[in-house]
């Protein structure tokens, strides 16, 4: 059985230290995008609800979805 050398050993852990970046960027790249379709369904639906209480006049349905929605763009950041 053939032993690596130290040299070869640092490759090795080198490697799967950049393995380990790049998986973990990646999880984070997927965890925004998930948020982001998150805030964009959320907002959608609330914007539709708010449209349907501007048409029938409900102000106090108006009031309490727009809180909701300056309360999601709070929670995300925009």
């Amino acid at each position: 059985m053939k032993e690596k050398s130290y040299a070869e050993l640092m490759k090795i852990a080198a490697m799967k230290r950049n393995q380990k970046r790049e998986n973990f960027v990646q999880d984070l790249y997927i965890e925004m995008l998930l948020s982001e379709i998150q805030l964009t369904v959320e907002k959608e639906k609330l914007l539709k609800k708010i449209d349907t209480a501007i048409d029938h006049r409900d102000k106090k349905s108006f009031l309490r979805l727009t809180g909701q929605l300056k309360e999601i763009n709070k929670r995300f950041g925009t």
